[in-house]
């Protein structure tokens, strides 16, 4: 049997190796694993919270916001905190519109949360805000003005992803987003979260905001004149583009499909644009000197058979025969599809390739990315067949361009003879208002000299006169001119018979241009198909009206300073005479005798058909809201306001 002091020894030992073990296991928590079982220990009492960031605003050339983010919320309640069922469930009835009855049940249900998606505004929200029990989750929506309002441009937004997945919301993607913030939740030992305000990590940075190059009016008057005039015309589909030929911005653009369905085309859809392409021809004439003023062809009384080696002889026709001999200027005015080719055949094909090129054609624009933007189609020289090919060009068969491209090239007859580059955007600002970019005219070449694009107007003055097949898109008081075209459809390689384009490109005013329209129509079936009685007349009618609205984007200023140009009245063409709007000049000021226009009642009204009557009435027009249906106006309908007033538009969704 061992003795006690032996026991005691071993007894005292086995402590010490205890307290050796304790100290080495209290060593190695603390001093190796102890910042992973705080981390751990942090993980368990508190949680992160993203908050979102605002994503930035959209808005128009004048600051008409088109695409804005509201801040909404989801709405979860957590029965273990709530003190008073009866008062919580009637709080959160009344902010929602719910029954209390139905909320006392779920509460009571034995769930651990009652869940209401929404999503639900921050007025519906505001009340909850310090009720026990109730938290918010806030989440951004985007919301769009006026339905499919210029919807290709503007984009798609996926809020899953939070992403942009198209035109200017993926574009610009990464400046709309913002940075999202952070916030840390305290947890009880039961898991439920309860906010602390000391404990902010981040504030969310609310993105960049755009300000595009588009003109909301107008934008909207060529939408809804594009909508009229396909349903009028039974046409396919059909775009219109308005361009500023100073620096390249597009002020409005508006493509449709069959269906009244907003497209992309006029940036994605090339097409033969026949007559509206005789002007580049006439330019590079001009350009290397092969024509001179007094230079002639003859017109073959309006047929002339074409015999090109290892080919098969074809019949080149004009529509309607000619005076001859033929000038460079008559060709044009008359759209002499003889008189041209005949001058072409002074080019080489390199001359004409380079002058097509040279004005923008078979390239992108770069006005959206190149995945959504077509170049179209403009053949090597090595690729011509003899003659054919060059005969072809001359008149706008054999390439394909958009209606951007076309835009951009008569913005070079416009203003003297420069290449812009198209553009959407205007300027960009961060959220502190500083303005981080901000769009300068961007000249890609010189084209033309300036003698030669003052020579060229003259020839578009010729088109559009009583001679020439545009008359139908001349407005009166400031002279507009321009080309039509009517091209036969290509389609697999061939011609489709029956089935044409129909186009026409305009300079507005003639003098100090401010403006490039085009206008297509595709596959127009009821009516006549030719571009000067479709087309032409629709441009009329668009810029009528954006005159009558007293419009931003055209300067009013500067027509005042110019003098007014009074033309003849058109002849009336053998159905129907086309419908003239003089407008008095300068419109600067309104006259205080004149009667003062009556805010017209459009409530109930689609949003479109709104805007359509308040234009008619003269009046400007300002949206407010968000919905497809006009609710009231500001002033209120009947009361007699100023012509060429702002009017607020309200929208709500529309009445059941």
């Amino acid at each position: 049997m061992a003795k006690p002091t032996v026991r005691t020894g071993f007894i005292q030992f086995c402590l010490a190796l205890g307290m050796l073990a304790i100290l080495a296991r209290a060593a190695q928590l603390q001093l190796v694993q102890g910042d992973e079982f705080a981390e751990r220990a942090a993980r368990q009492r508190t949680s992160t919270v993203v908050m979102p960031a605002r994503r930035g605003t959209i808005y128009d050339r004048s600051g008409e916001p088109l695409v804005v983010s509201q801040e909404q919320y989801h709405i979860s309640i957590a029965p273990e905190q709530v003190r008073d069922r009866s008062a919580t469930a009637r709080a959160v009835g009344r902010a929602l519109g719910e029954s209390p009855a139905v909320l006392v049940r779920e509460l009571a249900s034995g769930r651990p949360s009652v869940y209401r998606h929404g999503p639900f505004t921050a007025s519906q929200v505001q009340p909850l805000r310090d009720v026990a029990g109730v938290h918010l989750e806030p989440i951004q929506r985007r919301l769009r003005y006026g339905g499919d309002f210029a919807a290709p441009m503007l984009g798609v937004f996926d809020p899953e992803s939070e992403t942009g997945k198209s035109g200017i919301e993926s574009a610009l993607d990464s400046l709309l987003r913002g940075t999202p913030g952070e916030a840390v939740a305290l947890r009880d030992i039961r898991g439920q979260r309860f906010e602390s305000p000391s404990r902010l990590v981040s504030n969310p940075v609310p993105g960049h905001d755009v300000y595009l190059t588009i003109d909301a009016r107008l934008q909207e008057i060529a939408e809804r004149a594009l909508d009229e005039a396909l349903v009028q015309m039974d046409a396919q589909s059909g775009d219109i583009v308005f361009l500023d030929p100073d620096t390249g911005e597009l002020l409005a653009v508006a493509s449709r499909q069959e269906g009244e369905r907003p497209s992309s085309a006029a940036f994605s859809a090339p097409f033969e644009p026949g007559s509206t392409a005789k002007l580049f021809t006439a330019a590079a004439l001009l350009r290397e000197g092969r024509v001179g003023g007094a230079d002639t062809v003859a017109g073959e009384n309006g047929k002339w058979r074409i015999d090109p080696p290892l080919a098969v002889p074809y019949t080149i026709a004009d529509e309607h025969v000619a005076k001859e001999p033929l000038t460079l200027a008559h060709a044009v005015e008359v759209s002499s599809n003889i008189g041209m080719a005949k001058f072409a055949r002074r080019l080489a094909p390199h001359e004409l390739y380079a002058a097509l090129r040279d004005f923008g054609f078979g390239t992108y624009t770069g006005v959206v990315p190149a995945g959504a933007e077509s170049r179209g189609i403009l053949p090597m020289p090595a690729a011509w067949e003899a003659e054919i090919t060059l005969e072809s060009l001359s008149r706008g068969y054999g390439i394909a361009m958009t209606a951007v491209q076309l835009a951009s090239a008569y913005a070079v007859i416009a203003n003297g003879g420069t290449l812009y580059a198209p553009t959407l955007v205007k300027r960009i600002e961060a959220p502190d208002g500083r303005v981080v970019y901000r769009h300068d005219p961007e000249p890609v070449r010189r084209v033309i000299p300036v003698e030669v694009a003052q020579t060229l107007r003259r020839y578009l003055r010729g088109a559009v006169g009583a001679a020439g097949t545009g008359e139908l898109g001349q407005i009166q008081n400031y002279e507009l001119i321009g080309k039509t075209g009517t091209a036969r459809v290509a389609r697999g390689g061939s011609y489709v018979s029956g089935e044409y384009t129909a186009s026409f490109a305009s300079i507005w005013p003639a003098d100090d241009p401010q403006l490039v329209a085009v206008v297509k129509i595709d596959n127009p079936s009821e009516g006549s198909y030719f571009g000067g009685l479709t087309a032409a007349p629709l441009t009329r009618e668009i810029l009528e009206e954006a005159l009558a609205s007293r419009n931003d984007a055209l300067q009013l200023n500067r027509l005042a300073s110019t003098g007014a140009v009074r033309l003849p009245d058109p002849p009336a063409p053998p159905l129907a005479p086309p419908v003239v709007v003089s407008l008095p000049w300068p419109q600067g000021a309104i006259d205080s005798a004149a009667p003062r226009p009556t805010v017209p009642d459009v409530g109930g009204r689609t949003v479109r058909a709104a805007v359509a009557v308040l234009h008619e009435s003269g009046l400007r027009v300002q949206l407010r809201g968000s919905g497809g249906s006009a609710v009231r106006t500001s002033p209120e309908a009947g009361r007699q306001v100023a012509g060429g007033s702002t009017v607020e538009l309200y929208l709500g969704a529309p009445a059941n």
